[in-house]
């Protein structure tokens, strides 16, 4: 049974699709069956993986509120090697549309209930704002991995995400966890950066990667080539921070794996 980690954080710009699109090509590296699902109606996951988000036959809206199954939408060939469940314009007709429907923040926890056996790592990049498909994501996941900068704000963001989480876990989803926090766009040469990520130790502990993505051309340019960073320029800083990140949440699994089946 596959893991869904929900790649979520309600401030923008903070390296969400980068890290969605990246995370998923470098497990992808590592010969894991992944499945990345772009719910953010924008569409940049669905661009930044080499698909044409205008061209594509079926999106999340048809998963969602069409409810077609999910061999029909899934994108088989993307420039990362996963899958991919594609976004664009029509992705935000699916948060008015779901308004009316019953059972509408189960729409994807159920679309996914057959496909979960088929990955192992399935990801979903949520749009950067607490709505339907947000809650969608939330109820259909796992666990969620937060990517924030280290700045005063995103301290204030992260809170507020924190309690959005708590809220969702009574309502849609009482097993949802914190995956992991993820320091992206990291400049250790900024007191400040240097700061914050102390007090992010302090308070979240072996919460926070030590997996670390820092400011990076390479990792800046790759989306607009339509491929994710380690077949862009594998050598480059960004490439290898994502391929460690991997790294690091295969090993938290096992570690998990392996204290789940020792006997008490």
């Amino acid at each position: 049974m596959g893991k869904v980690i929900a790649i979520a954080n309600q401030k923008g710009g903070v390296g969400k699709t980068t890290t969605a699109v990246n995370l998923a090509a470098s497990m992808a590296a590592t010969k894991r069956k992944v499945l990345l699902i772009d719910l953010d109606p924008q569409g940049n996951a669905t661009m930044g993986s080499g698909v044409d988000k205008y061209a594509v036959p079926a999106s999340a809206y048809e998963l969602l509120v069409e409810e077609k199954p999910f061999a029909e939408v899934v994108v088989k060939e993307t420039a990362g090697g996963y899958h991919l469940v594609a976004a664009n314009s029509d992705v935000t007709a699916a948060e008015v549309r779901l308004l009316n429907v019953f059972a509408r923040e189960l729409r994807l926890r159920n679309a996914l209930k057959d496909a979960r056996q088929h990955y192992d790592f399935i990801f979903i990049d949520c749009p950067p704002a607490l709505n339907m498909l947000t809650v969608n994501a939330m109820a259909a996941a796992d666990s969620v991995l937060v990517p924030m900068q280290c700045e005063y704000y995103a301290l204030e963001g992260l809170t507020a995400l924190m309690d959005t989480i708590n809220q969702l876990t009574s309502v849609v989803n009482a097993d949802l966890k914190i995956e992991g926090i993820l320091r992206t766009m990291y400049d250790p040469r900024n007191r400040l950066a240097n700061d914050v990520s102390e007090q992010l130790k302090q308070h979240f502990g072996d919460k926070v990667y030590r997996a670390v993505i820092p400011r990076n051309v390479r990792l800046a340019e790759a989306p607009s080539f339509g491929t994710p960073v380690m077949y862009y320029d594998k050598g480059s800083t960004g490439a290898k921070a994502y391929l460690a990140l991997a790294g690091e949440i295969l090993r938290r699994a096992d570690k998990k794996t392996v204290k789940t089946s020792t006997p008490a």
